[in-house]
């Protein structure tokens, strides 16, 4: 019989729903539930796309006698990770702290008043490696609850004050300047891997932001050391068996620091950040791969993770069906020397072979290789490879194919409009620009209320009850400022303005300028969440930082060009020290250095040829953060295009920074030299 999960949205609580766990979701009525009961709060989280998550529920919330030890001594309450991003950074840290690691699932005890006192993650249901089995833990919790409650209540207690205490260094209140961010890269510098590409050992993770930072960088400064990272990092994660060689798109990050061998799942927000980054890498370059990897990524986020109702899906699995009826992680991606045989025949399958680094050993599990893409593949014959890589694609669409979590997260969907209309608008690809506004249509129509506040996500057309956090608001506000640049729709830009509104009202502190994950009226939890390091995607305090100065360059508004540079003097105190944690905060702080320039194009019509030659110019220009407006010269939907004529009649583009313009010109060249950076 189904639990009180059966009425969720989220696809991860409904996969517990018929668990004989009685699970509750993340509720009032809950922690009312323990205390009515005298019992503690299991709390777990995880999310959809999560192995090991799999693996816990399997072995243990299916079990019916480790469910009935669950039901009978506490009160279990699930928590999707992505739904409730507050839920999870708050008792992550309390994780973090007590454990000094992290991870999903994530098993937390609680008070009936929410307060944490037994910490873990993933535990096995038999003693394995030093870890307790979970019953042996569900025993010792219920051990110590029913005879030690006092010194229970006392840890606690302190965990819930030793939270309290931690505080931010926010610094001045001022943003980085030019020794910051010359620190700033002096320390990716040493933390960078020269052989391989990216930062750091293994696991190595896409450094999207970083790269956004040095491609900046070098646009501001010309540093031929911030490109060349930039740019090998990129080649070397698009020949890794981290990018999918055949569907496009990118895996979660590498187990190994030679971008080999990934883990398999694909979220949205890796391959929108992707998608946006090679983009940028093809307009700073030139290279011919970094365009083909930028389309291939959204075309597979368009082919693969949008939704019916024109949103994107949040992630794949990595694992699918094996053809046993076992679930087994990357069987979809990988392959034998055999099976390329059985596809192509013996000749063909060499090649294979040979092109994509498919050995007898494997890269993987039992003989499998990942697929990579080699060095010097010019010196292969490109419409043999074509056909070998559209008959393998095939193939593999025949095989079950990994879950998709179809959940439709607001942040991530942000990001991925930004991507897919810059994209579309560098490589004259107006279908993406359409997925791009679909999307976001789908956001003001479903996920906007009447006074623009956000719901974090919605399902099959219904908004889910989870209030937006910071980084929905400062996302969604970033893919309707590229929106407005590219499609020249004003809407987007006032759309972007009353989303800000509310991160200046419902998020900032008006003392510090400090940003928060959760609005002032949201639900209280044990602590407020507030953490400016970017993880996976930009933390929601540098992508707020972001968005407020480029509506700032777009409204000439004084308030919201203030509101991010006092957010910005978190990045000046942790830019150069840990980089690697800030590079959306630090790709922020070089626009502001650099202006941002503000770019108007006016033309006898939007769709005028010679129009739109200016207007693709402009926004294939490099200058860090530069905003573009396009329109004609009578027009009221953008504030750049005030007292902006035509000059002779042509089409004519303005650059403007620090209260200062360029003489206009109706020449794309010139154009295109005053935004090289």
């Amino acid at each position: 019989m189904p639990n009180r999960l059966a009425h969720e949205t989220s696809p991860y609580l409904l996969q517990h729903a018929e668990n004989p766990v009685d699970w509750w979701p993340w509720s009032a009525e809950a922690f009312e539930e323990a205390r009515r009961r005298g019992v503690p709060v299991l709390l777990s989280v995880g999310y959809s796309s999560c192995h090991w998550c799999h693996v816990m529920a399997h072995e243990s919330f299916e079990d019916p006698e480790t469910a009935d030890r669950i039901n009978e001594r506490f009160v279990a309450v699930k928590v999707d990770r992505e739904e409730r991003p507050d839920v999870d950074a708050v008792y992550m840290e309390a994780v973090q702290a007590a454990t000094g690691q992290g991870g999903w699932p994530m098993t937390v005890f609680l008070t009936p008043e929410a307060e944490p006192f037994y910490f873990g993650t993933y535990f096995p249901p038999e003693p394995r490696h030093g870890m307790p089995s979970f019953r042996q833990v569900l025993e010792g919790v219920g051990q110590a609850w029913s005879g030690r409650r006092e010194e229970v209540a006392e840890v606690a207690g302190k965990i819930v004050r030793d939270l309290a205490g931690r505080e931010i260094s926010y610094g001045d209140g001022s943003a980085p300047g030019e020794e910051e961010l010359a620190r700033a890269l002096l320390g990716l510098t040493r933390e960078y891997d020269p052989q391989r590409g990216g930062f750091g050992g293994a696991p190595k993770f896409p450094p999207s932001m970083v790269i956004e930072f040095l491609l900046r960088h070098h646009a501001r400064t010309g540093s031929e050391g911030a490109l060349q990272m930039a740019r090998d990092t990129g080649e070397r994660m698009a020949r890794g068996g981290i990018h999918d060689q055949l569907g496009g798109g990118f895996a979660r990050y590498s187990v190994d620091r030679e971008w080999v061998v990934p883990h398999f799942e694909k979220m949205l927000y890796d391959n929108a950040l992707l998608c946006r980054v090679y983009a940028h890498l093809w307009r700073a370059t030139g290279s011919g791969l970094a365009r083909r990897v930028a389309l291939e990524t959204a075309d597979f986020m368009v082919r693969e993770l949008r939704t019916a109702e024109g949103g994107f899906a949040s992630a794949l699995d990595a694992d699918s069906d094996d053809g046993t009826g076992r679930h087994v992680e990357g069987v979809y991606y990988v392959w034998t020397p055999r099976e390329l045989a059985e596809v192509l025949g013996e000749q063909d399958a060499r090649l294979a072979a040979e092109y994509f680094g498919v050995t007898e050993e494997g890269t993987f599990e039992h003989g499998s290789s990942v697929l990579q893409l080699p060095e010097g593949e010019e010196g292969f014959d490109a419409e043999r490879i074509a056909s070998i890589r559209e008959r393998l694609l095939r193939r593999r669409a025949e095989r079950p194919a990994p879950g998709r979590d179809d959940k439709v997260v607001a942040a991530w969907n942000g990001l991925a409009i930004a991507a897919l209309a810059e994209t579309g608008a560098y490589f004259e690809r107006p279908d993406l620009v359409e997925a791009a506004v679909g999307a976001a249509d789908l956001l003001v129509r479903l996920h906007l209320d009447d006074h623009a506040r956000l719901a974090r996500t919605s399902r099959d057309g219904r908004a889910g009850a989870n209030a937006g956090v910071l980084e929905d608001y400062a996302d969604v506000a970033e893919g309707f400022l590229a929106l407005a640049s590219v499609t020249g729709e004003g809407v987007w830009l006032e759309f972007a303005g009353f989303l800000l509104d509310h991160v200046l009202e419902r998020f900032a502190d008006p003392e510090s300028g400090a940003l928060y994950d959760t609005a002032a009226d949201a639900e209280q939890l044990i602590r407020r969440p507030q953490d400016p390091t970017d993880n996976a995607t930009p933390s929601g305090w540098s992508a707020a930082a972001g968005a407020l100065l480029s509506y700032a360059a777009h409204t000439g508004s004084e308030a919201h060009r203030t509101a991010a540079e006092r957010a910005l003097g978190v990045v000046k105190a942790l830019g150069p020290r840990v980089p690697r944690f800030v590079g959306w905060g630090l790709a922020v702080a070089e626009a502001l250095l650099d202006g941002p320039r503000e770019v108007a194009v006016v033309g006898p019509a939007v769709d005028d040829a010679a129009t739109g030659a200016l207007h693709r110019t402009a926004l294939l220009g490099s200058a860090p953060g530069a905003v573009v407006a396009v329109g004609t010269a009578e027009s009221d939907e953008f504030p750049l295009l005030a007292d902006r004529p035509l000059v002779g009649g042509e089409p004519t583009a303005y650059v403007c920074r620090n209260f200062t313009c360029d003489a206009p010109t109706t020449d794309p060249e010139r154009l295109r030299a005053a935004l090289s950076g």
